[in-house]
């Protein structure tokens, strides 16, 4: 899909020079880790490791690189946390320990490669690109587990949606906003998934709207509200 909106828009098919080996590693890493942790952890219990490790990771680059929290975005950054852990903590379990390795593993490798993302001039293909690179390694992990392989046709097309139009639309969305984010608002900002997923599961899936979801939700977002008020004390340059 990115391949083909590359070739819409600018006549030409991706350039591999695009793709940075960082980065076709990090979100390699991240995907791959993440199918096989889901295979071994509940939903809730997988989205709460996960968005651990990236924000950790994420705030470790950007204390590193020399950002720094103002106190009111140290208020938000609580307020949103404390929201996640409303929202995730109740329903879940506790995790198996290879499936929570796995899913820190790949928190770990979506928090870099976010940050490498915010390098990027051309974010329709270079993601397109970054993508391209991954098929052979993605090709030959399937083969490994070839006869464990089932599939049924709503689930391909299924799966063929998720992937063209969530996940390839939604990594160009968030290359974009990249470019207007630090590190530390990019980690912030990414907090705001369990609700925009569990509103969007009442609206689209007829889920109940609980008081749970509901109070999370609004600490989630009005966290992040809170803590892109003011921008950190000194800024970042990019992870080059």
């Amino acid at each position: 899909m990115l391949t083909v909106s590359v070739w819409l828009k600018h006549r030409h098919l991706p350039r591999p020079g695009r793709a940075k080996p960082r980065s076709v590693a990090a979100v390699f890493i991240y995907l791959l880790f993440f199918s096989f942790a889901y295979t071994r952890l509940g939903a809730a219990t997988g989205a709460l490791v996960l968005i651990g490790a990236v924000q950790l990771t994420m705030l470790c680059i950007a204390v590193v690189q020399g950002e720094r929290f103002s106190f009111l975005s140290w208020t938000g950054f609580g307020i949103a946390v404390a929201g996640v852990l409303w929202l995730l903590l109740p329903g879940a379990t506790a995790p198996d320990p290879l499936g929570a390795a796995l899913m820190a593993v790949s928190g770990t490798a979506w928090g870099f490669f976010t940050v490498f993302a915010r390098g990027a001039d051309h974010p329709e293909e270079t993601n397109a690109s970054n993508m391209l690179w991954c098929l052979l390694p993605a090709l030959l992990v399937n083969l490994l587990w070839l006869d464990e392989t089932h599939g049924t046709a709503a689930g391909l097309v299924l799966a063929a949606a998720s992937g063209a139009i969530a996940t390839g639309f939604g990594y160009i969305v968030w290359y974009l906003a990249l470019r207007h984010l630090l590190v530390t608002q990019a980690t912030i900002v990414q907090l705001s998934m369990p609700a925009v997923v569990a509103l969007a599961g009442v609206v689209f899936l007829a889920e109940p709207l609980t008081a749970r979801l509901l109070v999370a939700s609004a600490a989630m977002l009005g966290g992040i509200a809170i803590a892109l008020i003011r921008r950190p004390v000194r800024p970042v340059g990019r992870l080059d």
